[in-house]
Formats: C-alpha cells, structure tokens, sequence
C-alpha cells in the first residue's frame, strides 16, 4: 500500500475518463504493467491488487481506448519475470511517498536498464537523481519534510477531493461499481482509507503525479531526446554496482578488511578431488 501503485490507477482512469468525454483526445499510447504481492493479511494491499485487475478487465474491453491504453498485471512475479520487464520497460514508476523510504533495489533495475524513473524524493530515488541527473529523472510530490508538515497542521485529503474535478471524477468512477460489475461496496473501504484518512498522501500528490505524467508523454514523443536520457540513465548508475555496495559495507558497517587467498590448483584423479596449495 505504502509504495502507493494505487496513485498510477488513479492516472490510468484519468485517462480513461478523457478518452470517453472526448475520444479525439490526444493522448500518448501507453501499456501499464503491474507486478507484486500482498501479504494474506494484508487486506488493503490486496484490494489494490483486485482493483488493479477490476480496471484492466474494463480498459482493455472498451474500443474507445484501443490502441492507446492497455492495462497488465503479471501475476506471481519473480526473478524470471523481473529479467523480461526491467529491459523491456521505458518507464519506471518509483512512486512511493516521501520519507516512507519505501523504493528498493527495482528502481536501479530499471535505470541500469535504460528506463527513465518517475519518482518523488524517497529512498534510493534521491540517489538515483543526483547520479543520472535532475534533467533525466521526472520528479514529483511532497518532500519528507512537507509531508511531515502537512500531517501536523492537519491533513483532510477531502480537501483535494472537493476541488479537484479530475481526481473527483476518478473516485466517483470508481465508488460507482464501475469497475466491480455494478457493486459499489467492493473498492469501498480503499475510497473511505483515501478520503477519511489517506495516511499516505496520495490525494496530495495526485495533481503534481498527473501533471508530470503529462512531461513524461511529452517528452517520449521526442525521440532523439528520450534515447539520449535513457542512455544516461545506464551509463550512470556505476555507483550501484554490487562491488561497490559490498566494500563500502566491508568498510564502513562491518569494519573488515580483504583477506588474501592464496591461489591454489585443483586436480582431478581416480580418488576424487584435491587441492594442492
């Protein structure tokens, strides 16, 4: 829940919604693919995952949006699956809220691949950004701080729900059974979570999401521009180097030092192994 995919639906039915009031709208075609688990217990994780899967069944039925919007969730992922879509992807979504250092070792999966990495300032994202540069990251939301701020003055995520139209639209498409064949009950205690308590900001960062959304498609359309940020993305993520990672733990958490081995050569006879040092 904390790693926020549910704020990417929120885009997706965005788009969604302006395809059906205006189906001449020039949007940039896109494929969304999701891939992840939920603890048994953890009922609000797996309620992202059904409506994940709730809206991909309608998205990908209605020829409004054919050919321009595809929704895709790879069950049971894993190392396997992780080999085919990290090269595959061009945009690597790291959206989790600022200060929840929530973003692993999957966001360095895709930059060391060549995608470009839509993010706010948390976790591995701010290191990511200072490597590729700021000019080759797409970088929204609420900082650490801001967040930190925001919830002690007193957050009311209703706020953004009356006065945003597009993000109002979204959670009353959603609220309407809309993408649960007609049951309104379904996806709502993931509305109430949002609207009564919202404890990870995601109708705060709704908007500024939406808006750099909106410089990635523009900015793939370009695209001398977009292959010259990808090949930046690659070429500068040395630092995450496993080598790297390893000494500078050995060096400043473990205290170790390299021991040297001598080399020693192994021969094969009718006895089995040995070693001669």
């Amino acid at each position: 829940e904390y790693k926020r995919q549910h704020l990417d639906l929120f885009h997706i039915i965005t788009l969604y919604n302006r395809i059906k009031q205006n189906p001449n709208v020039n949007i940039q075609p896109r494929t969304f693919i999701f891939g992840g688990k939920a603890a048994p217990g953890y009922y609000m994780a797996k309620l992202i995952i059904k409506l994940t899967n709730a809206v991909a069944d309608v998205v990908n039925d209605d020829p409004d949006v054919r050919g321009r919007l595809k929704v895709v969730f790879l069950a049971n992922f894993n190392a396997s699956l992780g080999q085919l879509i990290y090269p595959a992807a061009d945009l690597s979504e790291q959206i989790s809220t600022a200060g929840k250092e929530a973003s692993g070792t999957g966001n360095m999966k895709f930059a060391m691949n060549g995608a470009m990495t839509i993010g706010t300032l948390d976790g591995a994202n701010i290191e990511i950004r200072e490597e590729v540069g700021a000019e080759n990251f797409f970088l929204f939301g609420l900082t650490a701080e801001e967040v930190f701020d925001m919830k002690a003055k007193g957050y009311k995520p209703l706020h953004y729900y009356n006065t945003n139209p597009e993000l109002k639209a979204v959670i009353d498409r959603i609220a309407s059974g809309r993408f649960s064949k007609g049951n309104p009950n379904l996806f709502k205690p993931l509305i109430d979570s949002l609207l009564y308590n919202d404890q990870y900001m995601l109708l705060a960062d709704y908007q500024d999401y939406i808006e750099c959304q909106k410089r990635v498609s523009q900015a793939f359309q370009d695209k001398e521009k977009w292959t010259k940020m990808s090949i930046y993305n690659s070429v500068r993520m040395g630092k995450f180097s496993s080598d790297r990672t390893i000494m500078e733990y050995a060096k400043e958490i473990w205290g170790a030092t390299p021991v040297k081995i001598n080399q020693e050569t192994y021969t094969q006879d009718n006895a089995g192994l040995k070693v001669d040092n």
